[in-house]
């Protein structure tokens, strides 16, 4: 019984994870799957999968479509006390479906066909970690080596010629007990730090901001399957910039001017502070409209790029969402400054369906 319910668990998830892989540029693009992430699982709602079958019921020749009538005839509001009342036939349902961020990751790299990271030099950082390797006399109790601690009583039993065949009671004295011993040791562990940047100035807006968020969750989920520690720091600008947390990140309502290099600055500031580059793999994303305050703060943007930030990090995303009121004119000018530059990425976002191409973009190319 146990086998046949696991033979029939493991196809329930295959054919979970075809539907997801089918569906999964619609999964990108909506904004249900995000709100019920948990900490390692995701609940995706799907339809049920069930078998086709004809579904009857009553064709009286009424209704909305039915009977005589000409075009622009307004439709009657019905009679009182004719209303049916509750149905009384089945609905959809949805199911909904637990899988973990781990298994949702290796679905969006087999379909998007990223390539897995390899992280940037020896971008590595010395974790501890304790591992037992010998026996000691002394010890707290709860590191007693009962097998040892046995051995140990029986020998001195034995020894003293105390020990009884037909009664084998081994009580163990003080000098019996051995306790385990342990070292720390230093692992290698890769780290990486994201590090986002959002334009919320007036000319963006609420559907601008729910894009950025789309394509974060998604970024995310690759890049923690990648890394064994993920930080994320996230950054707000118009005029000026500030650091504030994911939830005022993804909710915050401003308005005002552009200065983009105001967000690079404090991007800057916190990779020096924070995030020696030589022991984190650092990758920062600024999403904007496009939109700047003028020509002089977009020089002081390919300053900041050049000299600090292209030096210090994996690479560098920059994602345009389509704004009816910017001007795209951000894009040009990286792209036109510098180019197949491969410390730098660009991706224009028309829509949501554009999130899918986006992450591709941003992720293809496996630094």
């Amino acid at each position: 019984m146990v086998k046949k319910i696991e033979k029939d668990y493991s196809r329930f998830r295959s054919i979970v994870r075809g539907r997801i892989r089918k569906e999964l540029k619609k999964y990108i693009s909506r904004g249900e799957l995000i709100g019920k992430v948990g900490k390692d699982y995701v609940s995706i709602p799907i339809p049920q999968i069930q078998l086709p079958h004809f579904r009857y019921g009553k064709n009286d020749g009424q209704g909305v479509g039915q009977g005589p009538g000409e075009p622009g005839d307004p439709l009657d509001e019905g009679q009182p006390g004719t209303d049916p009342g509750a149905g009384d036939t089945p609905g959809e349902h949805l199911l909904e479906v637990d899988v973990p961020l781990a298994e949702l990751a290796k679905i969006l790299g087999e379909e998007l066909e990223l390539p897995l990271i390899k992280p940037r030099g020896t971008r590595q950082i010395q974790a501890d970690k304790e591992r037992y390797t010998g026996i000691a006399r002394s010890g707290p109790e709860s590191l007693r080596h009962f097998k040892r601690t046995y051995r140990e009583a029986l020998k001195r039993s034995i020894a003293m010629g105390i020990y009884d065949e037909k009664n084998p009671v081994v009580v163990p004295f003080r000098e019996d007990k051995r306790y385990r011993t342990w070292k720390v040791r230093e692992i290698p562990q890769n780290n990486a730090v994201i590090i986002y940047m959002m334009d919320v100035s007036g000319s963006m807006g609420d559907e601008q901001k729910e894009i950025v968020r789309l394509e974060a969750f998604w970024i995310d989920t690759w890049l923690r399957s990648q890394y064994r520690k993920v930080d994320c720091r996230y950054i707000v600008h118009d005029a000026v910039a500030r650091e504030v947390d994911q939830h005022t990140f993804y909710h915050v309502k401003e308005s005002g001017g552009t200065k983009i290099s105001s967000a690079l600055q404090l991007c800057r500031e916190i990779i020096e502070r924070d995030y020696p580059p030589e022991e984190w793999n650092i990758y920062p994303f600024h999403f904007s409209d496009g939109d700047n305050w003028g020509s002089e703060d977009t020089r002081r943007c390919l300053e900041l790029l050049e000299q600090n930030i292209f030096r210090a990090s994996n690479v560098f995303c920059y994602g345009q969402v389509k704004s009816a009121y910017g001007s795209g004119q951000f894009k040009k000018d990286l792209d036109e400054h510098f180019g197949d530059d491969p410390r730098i990425i660009t991706s224009e976002i028309r829509d949501r369906e554009g999130i899918y191409g986006s992450i591709r973009d941003f992720l293809g190319k496996g630094r």
